[in-house]
């Protein structure tokens, strides 16, 4: 009957095994495997593992590096060729799905760079070179023109590339074909469309150069028939030619940033840095004139042209004339010359001497000066200057002495002119303290680092917590349910000592008890007797192969 009772389970689970459906029948030996005795010891430890594992991939997934665009603007041919690259060279990437950008981590972004580059990848744009090369035999005219222009483009393309902020660059020509009639000739144009790269600008200097340098490279273009933008479609050349006033006012500019390193430069050894500040306001004349003058010196006269004639009537040249004596031996008096009208000079005839008369006309050039007064645009018509020295608290203010030692040092910086109206303006005062700028927590360098490493450990421990720990707890109670049900068992089993035979346990209590004896018994109450003698003598290595039997008869079933 004690038999029967303990075999009754088994045999319960045999029939409940036959009636349970396909799926159920595989999800029960699940359930056996996981109670097997190794598997049950073992799965505490898979538990941990497993925590740790799960723990190690959301660290992990924390730890990815952020992704990084590798290039952007590829033809999809470019794409595909250096997606293969990238994976025959290991470096993963990823593919954004809305935009079609390639992305790497950006821990490998430059060595990835440096990979492709290497093989020639992205595809450049061709070449002039190419473009001629390419120019098939017996080509129209027109077609070879176009051709010449493309290649025209692209090498200018090529040149403005070479510029740091530059990413890439496309040139368009407009040339119209030349005319035997001047007036039909119309000038040519240009237009640039520049990529500038992420976080970079151009100057208005390098804005310039760019039409100059493709103003230089085509006949007849003119740097201020050529346009330039970027890739947001800013117009960058409007800037220079917005006229006078944005010229004027750089210009000013220019010159109070000159001014003013130059004051900071001497008075910063002196006063110390961030102890005085400096303005410096100038007025520039933008106006550009030019006067000719033309003034005639006096007393300043010169024969250009002479001619007239001389004729004289007389007896003889020895005649004696007059009344003898020393008187009439006299030279004849100095002769008066009468100007007339038209330039004519008439000398009148000498007394004495018969008719002597002269006819010449003479013409005069008179002096003259030319002055030509050039006032170039940019001329400096006043400068302001104000410096602020700061008073320290406790420190003694500077005096009317070294205020003026200063300010004679300021004067001689900015080129003081009194007669232009020049104004420098020295002052001591005290400072206010500027706090230095907030900056929040999550803008620091340190912040989101540390969000990751934060976020990590939190998902780790949630993990365990969560997961493992719930884990172990059911593997430590389904372990105990075992252990209860076991000595349950072996309680079961010795209670059978007590209505045993008597007899049969006097007759092998003399004698030791073995598997060995207990598998030979000839006859099942044999057995049994055998059985309660063994659990007698040793009832732990009794419950011990009980409990291995019912093992090998859960297996079994």
């Amino acid at each position: 009957m004690a038999e029967q009772q303990i075999l009754a389970p088994d045999a319960a689970f045999s029939n409940r095994n036959a009636l349970m459906p396909a799926s159920a029948a595989r999800f029960s030996v699940l359930q056996d495997f996981v109670r097997q005795p190794a598997v049950v010891r073992a799965l505490p430890a898979l538990a941990v593992g497993g925590a740790i594992g799960i723990a190690a991939l959301a660290y992990f997934t924390f730890q990815t590096p952020p992704q990084t665009p590798l290039f952007s603007g590829l033809a999809e041919a470019d794409k595909a060729a250096v997606a293969e690259a990238l994976q025959t060279s290991g470096i993963a990437f990823t593919l954004d799905q809305g935009s079609g950008v390639l992305s790497v981590d950006a821990d490998k972004l430059h060595a990835a760079r440096m990979l492709l580059a290497g093989q020639g990848l992205p595809k450049a744009l061709p070449s002039g070179d190419s473009l001629i090369a390419s120019l098939p035999m017996g080509s129209s005219r027109a077609v070879e023109g176009e051709t010449l222009r493309a290649a025209r483009e692209a090498d200018l393309a090529r040149t403005i590339e070479a510029i740091n902020a530059v990413r890439s660059a496309r040139v368009h020509l407009a040339m119209a074909e030349p005319s035997v009639f001047v007036r039909d000739n119309k000038p040519a144009a240009a237009s640039v469309m520049l990529t500038i790269q992420d976080g970079r600008s151009l100057s208005g200097a390098q804005v310039q150069a760019i039409q100059h340098l493709i103003a230089s490279s085509v006949p007849g273009l003119a740097a201020e028939q050529v346009s330039v933008i970027d890739q947001q479609g800013a117009l960058l050349s409007a800037d220079d030619a917005g006229g006078s006033d944005n010229r004027a006012f750089q210009l000013q500019m220019q010159m109070e940033q000159r001014y003013r390193q130059a004051l900071t430069a001497l008075l910063a050894p002196m006063i110390g840095q961030g102890n005085f500040s400096v303005e410096v306001n100038t007025e520039v004349d933008m106006t550009e004139s030019q006067a000719t003058r033309e003034t005639y010196p006096a007393n300043d006269r010169a024969i250009r042209s002479e001619e007239g004639n001389k004729s004289s009537s007389t007896e003889s040249a020895n005649a004696a004339i007059g009344i003898p004596g020393a008187l009439s031996n006299q030279p004849p008096a100095n002769a008066q010359i009468a100007n007339t009208p038209g330039g004519a000079q008439t000398v009148p005839p000498q007394s004495g001497q018969g008719d002597v008369a002269e006819n010449f006309t003479r013409t005069f050039d008179n002096g003259r000066e030319i002055s030509v007064t050039h006032q170039p645009q940019g001329r400096l018509n006043r400068v302001s200057v104000a410096v602020a020295l700061r008073q320290v608290n406790g420190a003694k203010a500077l005096n009317a002495t070294e205020l003026a030692k200063i300010e004679s040092l300021v004067k001689g910086a900015v080129g003081f002119n009194a007669e232009r109206g020049d104004v420098v303006a020295i002052s001591q005062r005290a400072f206010v303290e500027i706090a230095p700028p907030v900056v929040a927590v999550w803008d620091a360098p340190w912040f989101w680092p540390l969000v990751r490493q934060g976020g990590a450990l939190l998902a780790a421990l949630l993990a365990f917590l969560l997961i493992g720990r719930p884990f172990i707890k059911a593997m430590k109670k389904r372990a105990a349910a075992r252990e209860l049900a076991n000595s349950e068992l072996e309680a079961q089993l010795l209670s059978l000592q007590g209505s045993s035979n008597q007899a049969t346990l006097a007759t092998h209590s003399a004698r030791t008890v073995t598997l060995e004896m207990i598998e030979a018994a000839p006859s099942y109450d044999a057995r049994a007797n055998l059985v309660r003698a063994f659990v007698r003598q040793d009832s732990a290595r009794a419950a011990q192969v009980v409990r291995q039997l019912m093992q090998e008869n859960a297996r079994g079933s």
